[in-house]
């Protein structure tokens, strides 16, 4: 059997304040294969662009990974100085963030920025790598003429694609896509989810897609992990757990998704909020919002099987599966 590609194990990163210890991710475990892509998702604050930021190695302080391993390709990147890092960031695995802001550099050229993303991985003639950086913006629908522009000079949008054009340059082995399309229109998104898709099927490129939106995560992942105050709640195949989620709270935001409300009715919401994380009692921290807590939810409940082959959540008052 093939080792897959990520193993993310017990990954547990805690941000250290002056009002206590914020635990943002708490013992998140999946793997990824080569080429297939997960989706994490759910709402804000859930944990997912930490679990992405310590997989790349860019929590900073006041947070810090502090257990857990995080095995790609075998090696624990948990392990690894960030001089270590440098060689695989952006060359073997590239994160597209949400702001493209953080992946551009306000004071260089477009031009200046891709050309030398290649040239920090790959000795080839300036040339080349500036051919190699107009393919990659046209894939992502960016004119050769904006490669003269400054960050500033280009719209939000055409900003975010550069960004994940810079994220396709060398062919990634694993790409994080942390809310990549949230700001561009819904045809620049297509084009880019399906870019993407062709990436993993051809390259063998695997993929983890942060979103809270249900309707990418259906079209685009293979599997899918919900993050509820930093923990993975329910995981599976994308088709399972959407068709027959067991976790209540994978059912809320299932319903909370304005098309599967009929015309003229009330969107259904989750009550209540997310709670804080500093100090965060024991026991399920969806319980104060769900409608089947019961005493037994104050204590910690644990991953296990449910539903299809490969399905498995954490809840002890699971919903029937649909006849």
């Amino acid at each position: 059997m093939t080792e897959p590609l990520l193993q993310v194990e017990g990954l547990c990163a805690h941000f250290f304040t002056p009002a206590g210890v914020l635990k943002a991710v708490d013992d998140v475990s999946f793997t990824l294969d080569r080429g297939e892509v997960l989706g994490l998702v759910g709402e804000s604050g859930s944990g997912k662009s930490t679990t992405g930021f310590s997989i790349m190695g860019l929590v900073d302080p006041p947070g810090r990974v502090v257990g857990g391993r995080i095995l790609f390709a075998g090696r624990d990147l948990c392990a690894l100085s960030a001089l270590e890092m440098r060689p695989l960031r952006g060359n073997r695995m590239a994160m597209i963030f949400e702001d493209p802001m953080r992946t551009l550099n306000p004071v260089l050229r477009i031009d200046t920025q891709v050309i030398e993303t290649v040239l920090a991985h790959e000795a080839i003639p300036r040339v080349a790598a500036l051919g190699r950086a107009r393919e990659a913006l046209a894939k992502v629908g960016v004119p050769e003429t904006r490669l003269k522009a400054y960050p500033h000079e280009l719209s939000g949008g055409t900003r975010q694609r550069v960004a994940i054009a810079i994220s396709l340059l060398n062919a990634p082995d694993l790409i994080i896509a942390d809310e990549p399309t949230r700001r561009l229109d819904v045809t620049v998104q297509g084009q880019i989810v399906y870019e993407l898709q062709q990436l993993a099927a051809e390259a063998g490129t695997a993929l983890i897609w942060i979103t809270d939106d249900l309707s990418v995560i259906a079209g685009l992942c293979d599997r899918v992990c919900v993050m509820y105050a930093g923990r993975v709640v329910e995981q599976g195949r994308t088709e399972d757990v959407l068709r027959a989620p067991g976790h209540p709270y994978t059912r809320a935001l299932i319903d909370a998704v304005p098309g599967s409300a009929s015309s003229g009715d009330k969107l259904k919401q989750i009550p209540g909020t997310t709670p804080s994380r500093i100090d965060l009692s024991p026991g399920c921290a969806f319980r104060p919002r769900c409608p089947y807590a019961t005493s037994e939810c104050a204590q910690n409940p644990q991953m296990r099987p449910h539903g299809a082959a490969g399905q498995s959540l954490r809840c002890f008052h699971p919903l029937p599966a649909p006849e």
